[in-house]
């Protein structure tokens, strides 16, 4: 699996790094201001319409639809395909962008932002200053879904890099048109709105050529054929169950941000902020473990060959608690540290920091669960079941909006990242016991890959003690000079103080993945 996802893994690494220095750049130029909490809210309803109709739903019923064709290696029938369901896609996302740019005003109010005559910039309100974001914004949407079914084609035939090179030119041009553009438009966040619209064509443009070279040719056809095409019935009876759970999760995210939005100015940003950190760790390791999981375990579920498949599945979930185990407990014992090291500076002061923390303090305990969620979903996907990680999500998401509603009143932005957690952890439970429907063999494969979550759990208790007694240490070093160097530093000589213990805890008790590693750094020397 190493060395399948490596290259997406780094990858994905350098993606969510840029990603981060995305969201610095934000907190830079807008902190946890009125006018970022618009461009916040303005991000986030395109972003959530990608999620319903682009890479979540591709994962799910393209690949393991195009996979039946690709067994069959019939050329005419897998162009017919392609091309039917690029037709279909387009089409109605772009009814979708249309739409959405009409509507706009009323789908920001469903997030929260009440129209207003509250001034900025001396222009405009933060409503009418949130639509015209958001419009600017919408055909992101387009050429996302797009890039999204370039991936699919090429993730089926085991290519990763192009679809983890793909991101990594979003967040560049991202952040390049917050400094270039800035002193040309009204407000840095109208031209970082520029920045996402060129960066997600940029998205499926890179993609296209590996496409191309690969032999996959398609082109436009009649609607009416797309639709009635056999291969886009397959995906669309497939897709169906996971719209259901997309619209949930989408109605969840609405709720919250509405629910951020009224408790207070910043807490949508600090939220944002927050998740981004979890985000990094989630993209370089769950995510890429996802989607070179898909692929593999369709083959092992199309030839019944079920041994490998819970081998293989096992493997992931213990590679997903080696690593987002330590990491939660680091996270938690440095986190306001990690903070001022990557947002404090300009707009994002004290009050950012505090907020931002707050939140992350309850984000954390959730990484494992939904970083496990992201290895189990693609489990019931190759075997063509959507049905049973939808009615999970939906189920876990009522969860959360319920337990947002309520902590939010008294926790504010606390409460709504503690409510995620929760319901993530539901959501885990869930698909590791419907009844009849487990993705990996129970009895003793699930009780070993619990036994190991727990072993690791302990040793970062373990490994996390010498950094909270350093801090009295470190902290008094006073060190002049900018934040890399005032907290970059003892956050650099901690995190290698709680890796090393980690490391040495492993090795005394001959960790089976650790030895696995050294012997496969041993062939490569």
């Amino acid at each position: 699996m190493l060395r399948s996802g490596g290259a997406l893994s780094l990858l994905t690494l350098l993606s969510r790094v840029l990603g981060l220095l995305r969201e610095i750049t934000k907190a830079a130029f807008l902190g946890t201001s009125a006018l970022s909490d618009a461009f916040s809210v303005a991000f986030l309803v395109p972003n959530l319409f990608r999620r319903l109709f682009a890479e979540g739903s591709i994962a799910v019923a393209f690949i393991p639809t195009l996979k039946q064709y690709l067994v069959e290696d019939d050329r005419a029938k897998i162009r017919e395909f392609v091309s039917c369901v690029f037709t279909f896609l387009t089409f109605f996302v772009s009814l979708v962008v249309v739409a959405g740019i009409v509507l706009c005003p009323l789908l920001i109010r469903l997030f929260g932002m009440e129209i207003d005559k509250t001034p900025l910039f001396d222009v405009t309100s933060v409503f009418d200053e949130t639509v015209f974001l958001t419009r600017i914004m919408f055909p992101f949407l387009a050429f996302i879904s797009v890039a999204a079914l370039f991936q699919g084609i090429l993730n089926s035939i085991h290519i990763f890099a192009p679809s983890g090179l793909a991101p990594i030119l979003l967040n560049i041009v991202t952040i390049g048109c917050a400094y270039v553009l800035s002193p040309f438009t009204q407000n840095p966040a109208r031209a970082m709105a520029i920045g996402i619209v060129i960066g997600g064509f940029l998205e499926a443009a890179i993609q296209f050529p590996f496409v191309w070279k690969h032999g996959f040719r398609f082109c436009a056809v009649g609607i009416r054929r797309a639709i009635t095409n056999p291969g886009t019935g397959a995906v669309l009876r497939l897709i169906g169950p996971t719209i259901i759970g997309m619209a949930a999760y989408q109605l969840n995210d609405l709720t919250c941000t509405a629910l951020a939005g009224q408790a207070g100015e910043g807490i949508v940003s600090s939220l944002q902020y927050s998740l981004r950190l979890q985000e990094l760790i989630l993209g370089v390791f769950a995510v890429s473990i996802g989607t070179v999981l898909l692929p593999n375990l369709a083959e092992y579920a199309k030839s019944l060959r079920w041994k490998e498949y819970n081998e293989r599945l096992s493997q992931a979930m213990d590679i997903v608690a080696l690593i987002a185990i330590p990491v939660t407990f680091f996270f938690l014992a440095q986190g306001d540290k990690i903070i001022r090291l990557l947002f404090q500076t300009r707009s994002f002061d004290e009050n950012s920091v505090a907020l931002t923390y707050a939140a992350f303090l309850f984000h954390v305990p959730g990484l494992f669960f939904i970083a496990l969620n992201r290895v189990l979903a693609p489990a019931f996907y190759a075997k063509s079941d959507s049905k049973s990680p939808t009615l999970a999500g939906v189920l876990s998401f009522g969860i959360n909006i319920v337990l947002a509603l309520v902590l939010a009143r008294t926790m504010k932005g606390s409460g709504i990242a503690l409510a995620l957690t929760i319901s993530s952890a539901v959501n885990t439970a869930l698909l590791l016991f419907f009844p009849g429907r487990q993705p990996i063999a129970a009895g003793r494969s699930l009780l070993a890959r619990a036994g190991y979550a727990v072993k690791l759990l302990v040793f970062s208790v373990i490994a996390a003690l010498p950094v909270l007694f350093t801090n009295t240490f470190f902290n008094s070093w006073n060190l002049s000079g900018g934040r890399i160097i005032r907290v970059g530093l003892p956050l650099a000589l901690q995190a290698l103080l709680f890796a090393a213990t980690g490391i040495c805890l492993l090795l005394v008790t001959g960790d089976k993945h650790l030895k696995a590693l050294r012997r496969m750094v041993a062939k490569k020397r």
